[in-house]
């Protein structure tokens, strides 16, 4: 059976691009990338003294289970160094498995929807270019009404090529 799942990436240290590429190379192991949205060019929240991030959302669809995925999505970081050395902290590589179908799952390995998802801006954005009508499976409203109904924040910039902004 083929799912379809949406996965937020993030880097702020590096070449933050390639790493972003690079990551989307190999989930190709894990399925078929199928869209891929802009960069976005973001602040970090929570702990803020670190560089901005490069943020985007992929959609995959796979073959796997939600729990195979979010470990061939842990040993996609692990194998690109990423350390965990501080939580919120800087990092070459985060991805996050935001929705997988309609599933809802809270396990002590996986929590989906991604548990904060329907707060950032950073994911919102992305996630509402390619699939604004992805639904949230437990508060049932779409990625697009999500992303409109945020309250101004962290700063979010869709951008051409990395240090560029576009015109919107």
């Amino acid at each position: 059976m083929l799912h379809t799942a949406y996965i937020s990436l993030g880097s702020n240290v590096g070449d933050r691009l390639g790493n972003l590429q690079d990551a989307i190379a190999r989930m190709g192991e894990l399925g078929d990338v199928s869209r891929v949205s802009s960069w976005y060019e973001t602040e970090p929240v929570e702990f803020t003294e670190q560089p901005w991030f490069l943020n985007g959302v992929a959609e995959l669809r796979t073959e796997m289970t939600a729990s195979a995925l979010m470990q061939g999505l842990l040993k996609i970081e692990r194998a690109m160094g990423r350390e965990r050395n501080r939580p919120k902290g800087p990092r070459n590589i985060d991805l996050d498995l935001l929705l997988f179908d309609n599933d809802i799952v809270n396990t002590s390995e996986l929590t989906l929807p991604h548990p904060s998802m329907h707060e950032r801006r950073f994911v919102l954005a992305p996630l509402a270019e390619i699939a604004p009508n992805a639904i949230h499976p437990i508060l049932q409203e779409t990625a697009l009404q999500l992303l409109e109904s945020l309250p101004m924040g962290s700063e979010v910039r869709r951008v051409d090529k990395p240090g560029s902004t576009s015109s919107e």
